[in-house]
């Protein structure tokens, strides 16, 4: 096969995005040197930076609502209830492990977040944050900052315990015009 006809077969691949990152005359100083790795790493076409089909979208212009506040009021009670099960059904027979909980944070914040999310409430920001630490016998103060409008944002708060662990779940929602 000529290296005509393997730079184009590289680039077809390329484009459907079935080869590696790296470029034609990469792979072959690798091969010519003789370090191949036994496997070698693929990139989707559309991970690469600038190649989306953003540009090929016409784009949309919205019309301006004028709306200033919320048409209705964020559901507080409902989000409550929401932490309390995600938080207990999580976290009701584990002990306290740093790295579980370094990933249970994660876990815990993504549920929550789109569970809230199938409330289906429109233009609010939702904030999930998670603290999980280990219960002894010390002292812990958390907090927080940021604008804030009285009229249209709130947040959330559910605290839990067991015999290892404590968990703050805060859950922030703000009103996005």
């Amino acid at each position: 096969m000529s290296d005509i006809m393997k730079d184009k077969v590289t680039r077809l691949l390329r484009k459907r995005g079935s080869i590696s990152s790296l470029g034609s005359h990469e792979v072959k100083a690798k091969e010519f040197l003789g370090k191949t790795k036994d496997s070698i790493s693929t990139v989707s076409y559309m991970d690469e930076p600038g190649h989306h089909d953003d540009a090929l979208r016409p784009a949309v212009q919205m019309e301006n609502t004028y709306r200033l506040g919320p048409a209705k009021c964020f559901p507080v009670g409902t989000v409550n209830n929401i932490l309390k099960d995600v938080v207990t059904s999580y976290l009701q027979e584990e002990k306290y492990e740093a790295e579980l909980c370094r990933q249970m944070t994660k876990t815990i914040s993504e549920v929550t977040k789109a569970r809230i999310k199938d409330l289906m409430i429109p233009r609010y920001k939702i904030i999930v944050i998670i603290n999980i630490g280990q219960l002894k016998k010390q002292s812990i103060q958390i907090g927080s900052r940021c604008l804030w409008d009285t009229t249209s944002d709130t947040f959330c708060s559910y605290s839990f315990k067991n015999r290892s662990l404590f968990a703050l779940a805060n859950v922030y929602a703000v009103y996005s015009e």
